[in-house]
This record gives structure tokens, C-alpha cells and sequence, in this order.
């Protein structure tokens, strides 16, 4: 399974870089494969898993804000296991190149 999510704080101010570093900081110990892009973070591996994660990075930015808006997008499919690495070279396979990473 994949999963991309956001957590934005609410009356915290436009600067949220610190926040997002915090969580970072959580999904790297977390483990799970991850990547960072400029609007959330993608993650791989089971629903229990990404569900736990999510939760702990949500308990963390509610220590700090007193409002927060989570986005959350799964991908799952029962013919094959899904992986970040997996889609991108799906779509470059048909592209018939390397894609900008």
C-alpha cells in the first residue's frame, strides 16, 4: 500500500517548515520507505503501519497547534504489491525514459 499524506497546522502562522521537519523526523525513524515532495510525504508498507505512523505525526503537530487539517491518499491493489519505486518506473516505462526526480 501506498499512502501520501499532509498534516497543516491551523493559526500557527505561514511558516511551517518546523513542523514539517518534526515530522520527517518521525517518519524516518518510522522505517517505511518515504518520500519527501513539496506538498506531503509518500509512504509504502501495510495500512496498520502507515495508520501508525500517521497517527503519531498527527499527535505530534496537536502538541504544538491547537488545530490541524490532515490530507491522507492510499493506493492499494490486490494484483501487486505496490511500491514508490514500482510506480515511477511504471511510468517511465512508458515514457521510454527517466523521469526528473
Amino acid at each position: 500500500m501506498l499512502a501520501e499524506f499532509s498534516i497543516v497546522p491551523i493559526g500557527v502562522g505561514t511558516g511551517v517548515s518546523s513542523y514539517v521537519a518534526e515530522v520527517i523526523e518521525i517518519v524516518q525513524e518510522s522505517g517505511l520507505p518515504y518520500r519527501v515532495n513539496p506538498m506531503g510525504t509518500c509512504v509504502e508498507g501495510s495500512w496498520n503501519d502507515i495508520m501508525k505512523l500517521i497517527r503519531k505525526c498527527h499527535r505530534r503537530v496537536m502538541k504544538r497547534a491547537d488545530r490541524v487539517i490532515i490530507n491522507i491518499k492510499i493506493d492499494d491493489r490486490k494484483d501487486k504489491e505496490l511500491t514508490l519505486d514500482g510506480k515511477i518506473r511504471s511510468v517511465e516505462k512508458r515514457l521510454g525514459r527517466k523521469i526528473k526526480k
